[in-house]
């Protein structure tokens, strides 16, 4: 990603309302209805979507919940202000993709996974149980089975960092999800690993999260995570993060050297 925004189209939605909502979510984000402004009102909505008007009251409503828009009495629904906006629901994220990312946003992505998911390894590493254990190594196994660009490579890796956070124990590190998703839909769509080289550092990366786990190293754990991370950050050229982080990836072997 050299310049500019990227777009990674996301799932369609699958009820009538949540395609209102979606693309009303995705007017908002893209600019169209600027923030402090009033959406039109219900007939023309209806009539633009060909809905009925309780098919749009459950779009206003989930678009309201996710912190987009707010209703006042003799005003109307107005868009709130970005500050407002739910960025850890899975939908916002999703129509931000929808509607062109850059540098910037996955660069603060980054940012928030560096701030949760290595302390997420970490809390694993001294809470995981046998049946986490065996996802984790069933999630790696199928990143090292399938291409480094199919979907079933992107969707192991999807879940062996859910399955990283649900090991940590902690309720809050698996609400993170929907980042964690963002992030590496974007990261494959914009540079999957095919080279060798870089298939087998992302593989080597990601099974020393696995072992550092399974042996209860939880410092090990979360120099790992934290070095997927950082290969992530350079592989697709996300604005530079906070410095003062560490990057731990010149302890990792070599490609090709194995784990």
């Amino acid at each position: 990603m050299n310049s500019g925004l990227v777009i990674i189209p996301a799932r369609r939605a699958h009820s009538n309302h949540a395609e209102v909502a979606r693309s009303i979510g995705i007017d908002i984000i893209a600019g169209r209805y600027a923030e402090g402004t009033r959406l039109p009102g219900d007939a023309e909505l209806t009539a633009n979507f060909g809905i009925s008007r309780p098919v749009l009251r459950e779009s206003i409503k989930t678009l309201v919940a996710k912190g987009l828009l707010t209703t006042k009495a003799r005003v109307g629904t107005v868009v709130r202000g970005r500050g407002a906006w739910n960025m850890f629901d899975a939908d916002v994220l999703a129509w931000h993709l929808d509607v062109g990312i850059d540098k910037q946003f996955l660069g603060d992505l980054a940012e928030i996974r560096l701030a949760i998911e290595p302390r997420a390894a970490a809390l694993a590493a001294a809470r995981r149980t046998e049946p986490d254990i065996v996802e984790l190594r069933r999630c790696i196994a199928i990143m090292r089975h399938e291409p480094s660009d199919s979907d079933a490579f992107a969707d192991g890796d999807l879940a062996l960092h859910i399955a990283v956070a649900k090991a940590s124990g902690n309720p809050f590190m698996r609400s993170v999800d929907g980042v964690i998703e963002a992030a590496l839909r974007a990261s494959f769509v914009l540079s999957a690993p095919v080279d060798p080289a870089d298939r087998e550092t992302v593989l080597c990366c990601h099974q020393r999260i696995v072992d550092a786990i399974a042996d209860g190293n939880a410092e090990d754990a979360a120099a790992a995570m934290t070095a997927v991370i950082f290969n992530g950050i350079r592989r697709h050229g996300a604005a530079v993060v906070d410095p003062a982080l560490h990057d731990p990836m010149a302890g990792i072997a070599e490609p090709g050297s194995g784990t």
